[in-house]
């Protein structure tokens, strides 16, 4: 794991400068630093370090003196997280032959670039605001991923590319610069798609010297200038891109020039561009996401649970990725129904299921809320909508989690009965908010039906059922090991077997508890087995009081 130092001015016992904890750190090192103003001019030579914010207020890092960068980087792998990095005749952050990360950063530059990177340097670039400056980017000879990116305010050029270099500009707005939005010569070769250029003092693209840049889905508009301009010698591809607003033609292409362009269908939907079109609220967390499949998978049984929940979470991540591509994405419920006996698991799949959403980054957060019947239902006229808002408003941005969800469907015999206006309440809130909620209702696969055909709007809520099936004996005997071993008990020799006989003796109806069963099961065998060793006359090993044994299950099955 990563040592992580911290760097505060006013802490006891933290580095009082970035540099001398630099001087310490050894490759790996996270540098946290605290909130304040930092003058120093950090000049990283094949280093692996990460510098981040440590979090509470603003990290400005000042370059130390108007002719050095705020970063300088050869060689390496330097990440920057959350910083707010300043400089005045020098480029801000400067990389060369090395792996740079931004991400999170506000980069202020005097009469330079924001970034320069040259001489085969990699930056990727997330999250990042550029202002002031002559330039925001430079690419020469380099390359890396510039994504959600905001670039306003310079003197000149926003982007350049040029000497072959070949990033990818994805996602992001410029806006408001002297000279031309992005720049590409001397053969440069990047792929932009999705981003947003106005207010430009000329082109908003501009294509030289035998360059052949990828334009996709790109918003340019409110340009002095043309939109596109592609120079003699010049190929590549425009793609749908729109072009508003700016000096004919908003296409421009000088003799010799050669770009394969392909129009916009003018009945179809506009793409969005610009990095205000896909910043969102939530992040998608990968690892998160591939730790609950992992915990999904490792549940006993429930293979066409699992193969269906899996299916839900591609779908979703797709139409995550179509989004971000500026692509149509049709409406999508995360509203499910699970039927099938108790015991089976439904509310952990219905948990793990709310901390996927919120991994992609459909829903801000996982909270999980559990209701049943009583919850819901009031008492006298009005009481019933009130109690169902509430629950749903409190459930917003997570799992709303209805058991035994059929009981809304069913009289209490007692009179005037509510059930069917908490159901209809439940229609509305659920079309009112389905990208805010996830609803999972659960119960009998049988008495399911019944409750879906209560209101006639309600089925179509659901994207999907799932069924799950009653476990098989062996997938009992399992549960129990698993349990007992969460428990630190072991099961003696002999006993799998007398217990996979015993849960093949079971009849399953609909009131067959399943994993409960299994629970209840170890919990009668543990109090036989507490009998036994208190009988023994003396006081029990270590491993007598782990181990269960065949006689604890022959008592626990006899009462």
């Amino acid at each position: 794991m990563a040592r992580t130092i911290l760097v505060s001015t006013q802490q006891h016992g933290a580095y009082p400068t970035i540099r001398d904890a630099l001087d310490a750190a050894p490759d790996g090192t996270v540098i946290s630093i605290s909130p304040g103003e930092y003058t120093e001019s950090l000049d990283l030579r094949n280093r692996r370090v990460t510098l981040q914010s440590a979090g509470g207020g603003d990290v400005t890092l000042n370059a130390a003196s108007p002719i050095e960068s705020a970063v300088h980087m050869l060689g390496g792998q330097v990440e920057l997280h959350g910083l707010i990095l300043r400089s005045t005749d020098r480029a801000t952050v400067e990389v060369r032959a090395g792996h740079l990360v931004l991400d999170g950063c506000e980069l202020h530059a005097g009469y330079a670039p924001g970034l320069n990177a040259t001489d085969g340097a990699v930056a990727d670039v997330t999250g990042c605001r550029f202002t002031g400056g002559q330039y925001g980017m430079v690419f020469e000879d380099a390359d890396g991923t510039v994504n959600k990116c905001e670039i306003r305010g310079i003197a000149d050029d926003a982007i350049i590319v040029r000497l072959g270099a070949k990033p990818t500009i994805r996602n992001s707005t410029i806006e408001g610069c002297g000279f031309r939005g992005i720049y590409i010569y001397q053969s440069g070769k990047p792929t932009i798609e999705l981003c947003e250029i106005s207010q430009t003092g000329d082109a908003g693209i501009s294509v030289a010297h035998q360059s052949a840049p990828t334009l996709s889905a790109c918003w340019v508009h409110d340009t002095q200038g043309v939109g596109i301009m592609f120079g003699r010698g010049c190929g590549g591809l425009v793609d749908e891109c729109r072009i508003e607003n700016t000096a004919s033609p908003g296409l421009f292409l000088d003799e010799g020039a050669h770009p394969e362009v392909r129009e916009r269908d003018p009945h179809s939907d506009r793409p969005k561009a610009g990095a205000s079109a896909v910043n969102r609220s939530t992040q998608q967390d990968p690892e998160q996401m591939e730790r609950l499949l992992r915990e999904l998978d490792g549940m006993v049984g429930l293979a066409g649970v699992k193969s269906e929940v899996r299916s839900l979470i591609d779908e979703i991540q797709v139409n995550e990725w179509r989004r971000d591509a500026g692509l149509a994405v049709g409406a999508v419920s995360h509203h499910l129904i699970f039927t099938g006996a108790p015991g089976t698991g439904k509310t952990t799949v219905a948990r793990v299921y709310g901390q996927l959403l919120k991994a992609l980054g459909v829903l801000p957060d996982g909270r999980f809320k559990e209701v049943a019947r009583r919850d819901l239902v009031g008492q006298y006229i009005g009481h019933t909508a009130e109690k169902a808002t509430t629950v749903f408003e409190e459930a917003l941005g997570g799992v709303l989690f209805i058991d035994e969800a059929y009981t809304l469907s069913r009289s209490s015999g007692g009179g005037a009965d509510f059930g069917q206006e908490a159901i209809d309440t439940l229609v509305k809130l659920m079309e009112d908010h389905r990208d805010e909620v996830a609803v999972i209702v659960a119960g009998y696969t049988n008495e399911m039906l019944d409750f879906l055909n209560a209101n006639a709007g309600l089925a179509s809520r659901f994207a999907k059922t799932l069924e799950f099936e009653n476990y098989s004996p062996e997938e009992l005997v399992l549960i129990v090991n698993r349990i007992a071993g969460n428990d630190d008990y072991l099961l003696g020799e002999g006993l799998d077997d007398a217990l996979l006989e015993w849960f093949g003796t079971i009849e399953r109806d609909q009131n067959f508890g399943n994993a409960r069963e299994a629970r209840r099961l170890l919990e009668s065998m543990r109090k036989a087995q507490s009998g036994r060793l208190r009988g023994l006359g003396q006081r029990p090993t270590r491993d007598d009081l782990r181990t269960l044994t065949l006689d604890d299950l022959l008592v626990a099955t006899a009462r």
